[in-house]
């Protein structure tokens, strides 16, 4: 089984099915197949083959959903790039994967512009607006200008379907190649574990595409012959009404996403959500009583999973049922990330990856159908990862006797804020080139909004000082957005063990105490 199929299935059988709406726009399931196979045929008469790649950077919209399924049927790559970043972060990503081809949203053509020089690869520039042109680049209405035919191609499920970036070690974005096995088993697992109805779903996709988990639940949809309902990006009160007032019956969220709606939204008390029947979240950590209070106003079933770019989407699942067995009595089920998906193997390991007993922390690890091909031209990288067949997650935590997962903590020390990933060594060596800075040490703490924010301690050079305005004016310049210190503390030394590494353990250890769950 392979990406595209769902999408031509049913845009064979059920032609007039609503594919999506968006901005005012209705779009069949036929009209969505013969779109994607327009798309599909201009890929290859720009000169792309099997196996190439290309990248688009965007907002949610039709477009880019519809590309997944074009690029498909003719076994080419999208490289999908988190609008948030800044131009020299697209550039590496683009480069890295060696990209022949850019689609990008009007609104950052200047930002890739700045950039170019540093993109060699890619050979064709293309905008999604219809309206705007700028200098080098054509639009994507002059350049899909092939027929709807069916693409002769050969793709098998062993082949690459897309490529996300996901930060590494070192902080610099690492290529997880996802098959097309990949991404049909864990539409299966999200199948089951959601009860998706066949044709009879409206799904609001409302976070980023551009993110794994909200990818592969749009394709889940499609696979389904639901509708998609496509908001462009987040928007508290729009995402409310929405809920509310258009039937929908899914949607996937991240915590940040929750928390918004339900403090930005004067009405929300006096919704009712009759149709929406299932919210899943997941990919950063989220207060439990945020939670608590979300399961009551929206009045429908909570879903959520433990997972990475790495597995496609996710790899546990905590069910309505148990959500449910939650609220009747046995709250500290919420603070796990559930049990195991169905095909999968979850093992929680010493440092020899020897398993452990159950209630004992180590390293988390998975097996399974969603596991990622490996990284884009890292092979070192991809032994480590995926050593003895199991995907080593870098995170701690611990199994119970009924199998429920829990985690404890990252064993890195990446920081989770409103499900972006952040590395402190990336921020660190922004805040070590500003020059009143003699040390530094980046640490994630505790977010009602964001599950987790940037903290900064510095050490300054004699007789200088700092103020938090003066430091994230600082590193707007450098770093993505999300990525600047929300909040900033002056110490006298950075405390370091004898090997010179920060012991970021002790500056997180106040800030975290009481606190219950870190990860989710």
């Amino acid at each position: 089984m392979l990406l595209h199929n769902f999408l031509e299935f049913f845009g064979r059988e059920y032609p007039d099915q609503p594919f999506a709406e968006y901005q005012g726009q209705t779009l069949s399931y036929g009209e969505a197949d013969a779109w994607a196979n327009r798309f599909a045929n201009s890929l290859l008469a720009s000169g792309l083959a099997k196996g190439d790649r290309f990248a688009w950077l965007s907002k949610n919209n039709l477009e880019i959903c519809l590309m997944f399924f074009g690029a498909s049927k003719v076994g080419i790559i999208p490289v999908p790039l988190n609008y948030r970043l800044a131009p020299r972060e697209w550039a590496y990503i683009v480069s890295d994967a060696e990209s022949l081809m850019l689609f990008c949203e009007d609104e950052y053509a200047s930002g890739i512009d700045s950039v170019k020089s540093e993109i060699p690869s890619v050979k064709r520039w293309v905008t999604l607006g219809s309206d705007s042109k700028p200098e080098g680049w054509q639009t994507l209405s002059d350049w899909l200008e092939e027929d709807a035919t069916k693409p002769a191609a050969s793709v098998c499920e062993s082949d690459q379907c897309y490529q996300m970036y996901t930060s590494g070690t070192t902080g610099l974005p690492k290529g997880a190649m996802i098959s097309q096995g990949n991404v049909t088993n864990n539409i299966q697992m999200a199948h089951l574990a959601s009860s998706i109805t066949p044709r009879q779903e409206r799904n609001l996709i409302v976070a980023p595409v551009f993110h794994a988990a909200a990818a592969l639940s749009m394709m889940a949809m499609v696979a389904s012959g639901s509708t998609l309902v496509i908001h462009h990006e987040f928007v508290p009160a729009r995402v409310v009404q929405s809920l509310d007032e258009e039937a929908i019956t899914m949607t996937t969220m991240v915590p940040a996403m929750i928390q918004a709606c339900l403090v930005a939204v004067p009405d929300i008390a006096t919704r009712k959500f009759e149709k929406l029947r299932l919210i899943s979240y997941g990919a950063s950590p989220i207060a439990q009583d945020t939670l608590q209070k979300a399961m009551s106003v929206f009045g429908c079933g909570f879903a959520q999973g433990f997972g990475m770019t790495e597995l496609t989407c996710i790899a546990t699942n905590m069910t309505p049922a148990v959500h449910e067995r939650a609220a009747s009595g046995e709250p500290g089920l919420l603070l796990s990330a559930g049990r195991p998906q169905m095909g999968t193997e979850i093992k929680i390991a010493d440092e020899n990856d020897e398993e452990l007993p159950r209630g004992q922390v180590g390293q988390i690890l998975v097996r399974g159908p969603q596991t990622m091909m490996g990284y884009w031209r890292l092979p070192e990288a991809t032994d480590s990862a995926l050593k003895g067949g199991w995907m080593h997650t870098g995170d701690a935590g611990y199994m119970d006797e009924e199998g429920f997962i829990y985690i404890q903590d990252r064993i890195k020390d990446m920081i989770v804020s409103g499900a972006e990933n952040i590395y402190p060594a990336e921020v660190e060596r922004a805040i070590f080139e500003h020059p009143a800075v003699a040390d530094t040490a980046v640490v994630g703490i505790p977010d009602e909004q964001w599950g987790e924010t940037v903290l900064a301690f510095v050490a300054l050079k004699p007789g200088q000082t700092l103020e938090l305005e003066t430091l994230q004016a600082f590193c707007r310049e450098r770093l993505a957005g999300y990525k600047i210190p929300s909040k900033l503390e002056i110490i006298d030394a950075i405390p370091r063990n004898a090997s010179g590494k920060s012991l970021k353990t002790k500056l997180r250890q106040p800030y975290w105490e009481g606190k219950q769950r870190q990860v989710s």
